[in-house]
């Protein structure tokens, strides 16, 4: 763990659920983490959360993953306040009301389609060149996707709209990442999680849902 001190690390959606899990558990073990998600307020109160002695560690940033330009310039403003990101946790995701089959519905298309594939595209891209910048070589790149981007269980009454297809993108560009990072030292993981809070509330078979457990493990794969 040594090692890790004080290295910096981002993860997107941080705002709520996994993602501040996520957060909570890395600045305990002692890495700096700047958590990007869209509701500023909810960071504020991350931050207030932490113990203390930790919450100079976290910071917050405003910062909408499906917008190209704010991920570039977070991601500039992590290279030049804290040294650069050694670590990035995708975990942004969305999903609608609409089915694909829904009149009027691009708008909701492309919302799940920019933040879950191309947000992550976007992070993956700025957090591997500013780990290359400066010949980092035991960079990782976490990313915590969904069981429905590896199968689609039949749910009679529920559909899963664009959110499924867009994890199942989100798998196939684990996989095209992991084959660019080879030579380069950095190292993709994915982790994809049954126990959210997304799968509560609704009326799921046994078989898909267990225990509400957001205060996620998955960090773990790499510290």
């Amino acid at each position: 763990m040594d090692r890790w001190t004080n290295r910096v690390a981002v993860v997107t959606g941080a705002s709520s659920g996994i993602g501040s899990a996520c957060c909570k558990d890395l600045v305990a073990k002692g890495l700096v983490v700047v958590g990007l998600a869209r509701r500023e307020e909810r960071l504020k109160q991350l931050k207030e959360s932490l113990p203390t002695d930790q919450q100079a560690r976290f910071h917050g940033r405003k910062c909408d993953v499906s917008v190209e330009q704010q991920v570039v310039d977070v991601f500039a403003w992590i290279d030049e306040t804290l040294g650069g990101a050694d670590v990035l946790v995708n975990n942004a995701g969305i999903t609608t009301d609409s089915l694909i089959t829904d009149a009027d519905n691009a708008a909701d298309m492309r919302a799940v389609l920019d933040t879950n594939v191309l947000g992550f595209v976007w992070c993956a891209r700025e957090a591997f060149r500013s780990q290359q910048k400066r010949n980092v070589t035991d960079g990782h790149v976490v990313v915590i996707n969904s069981v429905v981007g590896h199968k689609i269980p039949i749910m009679p009454g529920f559909g899963f709209k664009m959110y499924a297809p867009s994890k199942f993108a989100v798998t196939a560009l684990v996989e095209v990442l992991r084959q660019e990072f080879q030579q380069k030292k950095t190292q993709t993981k994915i982790t994809s999680p049954l126990h959210n809070p997304f799968w509560h509330g609704n009326n799921f078979h046994p078989n898909y849902v267990g225990n509400n457990r957001s205060r996620s493990n998955h960090v773990r794969l790499f510290v």
